[in-house]
């Protein structure tokens, strides 16, 4: 029903919650990982939809994933789809094992499951009546790890959970610490025989916190049931070519210490070491090749400027407005001074006009940053193509609003040279613009910083492309600006492509006439043929070498870090 519904966000009406969050989870399945961790994913959801997200989840673990998930206060529902549990109270383990199995671990502790009530939730009532008492929940963890009951609870502690949680004492740890504790520890012949070594969990500092703040998690793992068909070796630790090796062909005898008839050993959760000088082949990185996963990127790409066109038609109704305006303010320029002021005029702001122009893109990519964080985080796709992706995708955008403003202001101004020049530097300029505004999107945290950086970053270039003063006549510690400036070679091209000419425009006080040749000299911009397709050449390259920043900053400085 939700098929054509967008997602939504705070300002539109999308699809529900547990859809949401069953959308996220299949983002993150997408590449087929073989294994799965999902933070809370019924969060924030009803019984209902947590319900569903999980009974998805377990179709997954089904398919051949292996997921690992943690979950608070799960549902007698919930708990039924669930294959393995872990039970951890202040980081220590209470329980490990089938959910089914709760009930016996309940009975050989001593306590039996009240009729009609859930064996999960009544073992973390247990936890919380130890981690109330003097004892702790290190008595309980004690238990899951060796079989050793723990002491008895006396009534008047059994009822503390049932009242409401109250602040302990302020010298409540001291007490526990130095009275029951310590007998604990100088009884020789104590029935419980407590492990007194330096690695036991009763050397820890006395605690303080109240039973409200007890951190009681499950950790739930589906394990696949299905095995790849295409599995040739019978041996457990072999891996296929191309498939990564599953937890339960890892850890097929690995024994669960939910029964005290076991006693575990630290050593029964190390990964059996059958080869342990040869490298385990894990499979592609990725799911896709490169190119096939540059088409797709660029699929989604176009599919977002069908869904949202205002980022470029914004952009080319610009472009269109202020072509018509030029064309009609500098029509039919006059053979005089004037006439030459007027163009040159209209060079200058065609290049700052196009630089300008990219600076949309500022929010529109640190906006979609986050997601692309998000999905290389779990190697969804390269940074590479969607480089590239982003690059081929922006190229007949880009040509059109360059041809649309060429096309109206060629005719109007009476340009000469040839067109298709005209056409390449306005393209090759918003090629090198636009790559450079998103290198900038790429390096700062919010948008707010990048406009700022990019119209700093533009009033440098403009000052410095050689309009206010000629490149000679910078002073030699500022003529590496004009180098860098990306105005400077559209700025030089468009002149050259229209006064590399003997032609006449106009007549100095003297009644001379100054011809194209004679301009472009006393601008000190080169009258040579090939030096105009040397200043695309750069444009070009300055383009590439922003891509390139772009990328860098991409694979190796955005990573999916909280903060």
């Amino acid at each position: 029903s939700s098929w054509n519904t967008y997602i939504g966000d705070a300002g539109t009406r999308g699809v529900s919650g547990g859809e949401r969050r069953r959308v996220s989870i299949g983002v993150d399945i997408i590449h087929g990982p073989s294994l799965l961790f999902l933070d809370e994913p019924t969060s924030g959801l009803d019984s209902t939809s947590a319900y569903s997200v999980i009974e998805k989840v377990r179709d997954i673990a089904r398919s051949g994933s292996t997921v690992i998930l943690t979950i608070h206060q799960p549902s007698s529902r919930i708990q039924l789809l669930l294959d393995h549990m872990i039970v951890l109270a202040r980081g220590q383990l209470m329980y490990q094992g089938s959910p089914q199995n709760v009930t016996l671990h309940l009975s050989r502790m001593g306590r039996k499951v009240p009729k009609g009530e859930s064996a999960i939730e009544f073992l973390i009532d247990v936890i919380q009546e130890y981690d109330q008492s003097e004892f702790g929940v290190e008595v309980v963890a004690e238990f899951a790890r060796s079989g050793r009951k723990p002491p008895q609870l006396t009534e008047e502690e059994m009822s503390v959970s049932t009242a409401a949680p109250t602040p302990p004492p302020a010298n409540r740890g001291h007490d526990w610490k130095n009275n029951r504790r310590l007998a604990l520890k100088a009884s020789e012949d104590s029935d419980y025989g407590f492990d007194r070594s330096v690695r036991s969990p009763y050397n820890n500092t006395s605690r303080s916190w109240s039973a409200s703040h007890i951190g009681v998690v499950h950790q739930l793992r589906f394990t696949p049931t299905r095995q790849r068909t295409d599995q040739k070796a019978p041996n457990p630790m072999s891996s296929s070519p191309g498939y990564y090796t599953y937890s339960s062909d890892i850890l097929p005898g690995t024994p669960t210490p939910h029964s005290s008839d076991y006693t575990v050993n630290e050593n029964d959760y190390l990964t059996p070491d059958v080869a342990p000088k040869t490298v385990q082949h894990l499979g592609p990185k990725f799911a896709n090749s490169i190119f096939p996963e540059i088409w797709i990127l660029m699929r989604r790409n176009f599919k977002n400027i069908r869904r949202t066109p205002e980022l470029f038609l914004s952009r080319l109704v610009v472009l269109t407005v202020m072509g018509v305006m030029m064309a009609t303010m500098f029509m039919n320029p006059k053979i005089s001074m004037q006439g030459i002021t007027n163009r040159l005029s209209f060079v200058i702001f065609t290049v700052c006009l196009f630089f300008f122009s990219s600076n949309d893109a500022v929010p529109a990519f640190i906006q979609e940053r986050f997601i692309f964080v998000r999905e290389t985080s779990h190697n969804a796709y390269r940074a590479s193509t969607y480089t590239i992706a982003g690059l081929i995708t922006y190229l007949p955008f880009l040509a059109l609003q360059a041809g649309v403003y060429a096309c109206i202001v060629w005719k109007a101004l009476e340009l000469r040279g040839p067109f298709y020049y005209f056409f390449i530097v306005l393209y090759a300029s918003l090629l090198s613009t636009n790559s450079f505004v998103m290198f900038v999107s790429s390096v700062v945290p919010n948008y707010i910083l990048g406009y700022a950086a990019v119209i700093a970053f533009t009033a440098l270039f403009f000052l410095f492309c050689g309009y206010f003063m000629n490149s000679h006549d910078i002073p030699v510690y500022w003529k590496w600006m004009n180098k860098v400036s990306t105005m400077t070679y559209p700025y030089e091209g468009l002149l050259m492509n229209q006064y590399q000419t003997n032609q006449t425009f106009g007549y100095d006080p003297n009644m001379k006439p100054v011809t194209g040749f004679g301009i472009l000299s006393s601008l000190e911009i080169s009258t040579v043929e090939f030096k105009k397709w040397e200043n695309v050449i750069i444009m070009i390259g300055w383009a590439a070498f922003y891509r390139l920043c772009f990328y860098i900053v991409l694979r190796f400085g955005s990573k999916n870090k909280r903060t």
